[in-house]
């Protein structure tokens, strides 16, 4: 067992404050602290540099270990420049295990409901899913990215100076379905829109303004997004997400069991770097995860720490992605994946499709 003196160090050095993430939702957590309305007195310039510097960190994280070989993304590199800094190896098999287990949940609910669905992904950030998707002839009716203005911005001049990300939504359009300024782009089966998502009624405004159905299978994706928000924020938009789709799933990606001594670990960790987590209180363990779903309009929910998503994980997959690197302390990669992060799925309806079936 490794000590926690030891355990602070490597976390120190190779932790992207806090976060496997793909990152960009953590500017989004900065959008939700630094918001013209309602944002507490108490957070400042400095709070919101801390959060926003987690955002540069995970990205460069994921480019990396796309560019060494432990999955096949030629989008991620349209949005975020390569680091000459090698990750630690624990850093990049998290990463690997947080984007196949949010894949597979994704793709069991498009063969649940034969695509004829919608997904909203919230706190989207730079997320490829839809490249991805359409590249595998996955695609839903209509895919949804929600994220602060000014990460839609930046999405926004990537997708419209790079052709390998502009031609498969100008590819799906119909004649004059495609519309874009500063903050939205709406096409037939691609939307972006710049919101904060702790104002619902504007969210589902401008949802509905791209032609989002509350009678579609609907699938909502969070990763690390509700943890910057307040318990009280968080709730309001689990609840909506539950109450405005008849049949619905809600994949969320977020930090566990941090009321022991290594999740006290990361706090200090990201204290240290001016970062705060607002929601960290509603992330002490799984059944306080589940609990949360159910009690707040889900029917059923499931809940996995990554160490087990990892025992999981297709043998033949497990072997490839090890051989890319060593790793010469496989305990510290079992502390981060079962202290630090979850993998959380609801369903609501769609017993007829078999929703309620769904596993990792």
């Amino acid at each position: 067992m490794l000590g926690a003196s030891y355990l602070t160090l490597r976390l120190s050095t190779s932790l992207p404050c806090a976060r496997w993430a793909h990152g960009s939702s953590t500017l989004m957590a900065t959008s939700l602290r630094s918001s013209s309305y309602s944002s507490p007195s108490s957070w400042t310039d400095t709070d919101d540099e801390g959060v926003r510097g987690t955002c540069e960190d995970a990205s460069i994280c994921k480019r990396f270990a796309v560019s060494i070989g432990y999955w096949h993304d030629p989008y991620i590199q349209h949005f975020v420049r390569l680091s000459k800094e090698r990750k630690a190896p624990e850093i990049n098999r998290g990463y690997f295990a947080r984007v196949h287990g949010v894949s597979q949940l994704i793709k069991a609910f498009l063969q649940k409901t034969e695509c004829h669905c919608q997904i909203l992904n919230l706190g989207a950030g730079m997320d490829t899913t839809f490249w991805t998707l359409k590249d595998e002839d996955l695609l839903p009716r209509k895919y949804f990215e929600v994220d602060f203005p000014m990460i839609v911005t930046r999405k926004l001049h990537s997708i419209k100076i790079k052709p390998l990300l502009s031609k498969p939504i100008i590819e799906l359009r119909s004649e004059d379905t495609l519309q874009m300024d500063g903050h939205t782009l709406d096409s037939k089966r691609y939307a972006i829109i710049g919101a904060d998502l702790r104002d619902i009624p504007e969210l589902e405004e401008k949802l509905k303004k791209c032609n989002m159905s509350t009678q579609l299978p609907t699938l909502l994706i969070t990763e690390c997004v509700l943890v910057y928000m307040t318990p009280e924020q968080s709730v309001n938009l689990i609840k909506w997400a539950a109450n405005s789709f008849e049949t619905a799933m809600f994949i969320n990606y977020k930090q566990v069991n941090m009321d022991d001594r290594f999740g006290q670990i990361m706090i200090e960790n990201l204290r240290r770097r001016q970062c705060d987590l607002a929601g960290v209180e509603t992330c002490k363990s799984l059944e306080l995860q589940k609990e949360r779903l159910l009690s707040n309009g889900w029917e059923t929910a499931s809940a996995v720490d990554m160490m087990e998503l990892y025992s999981r994980l297709p043998r033949s997959e497990v072997s490839r992605i090890e051989s890319l690197e060593f790793l010469d302390e496989m305990e510290l990669l079992k502390q981060l994946m079962q202290h630090y992060y979850c993998l959380c799925w609801a369903t609501k309806g769609g017993s007829e499709l078999g929703l309620n079936e769904i596993t990792y």
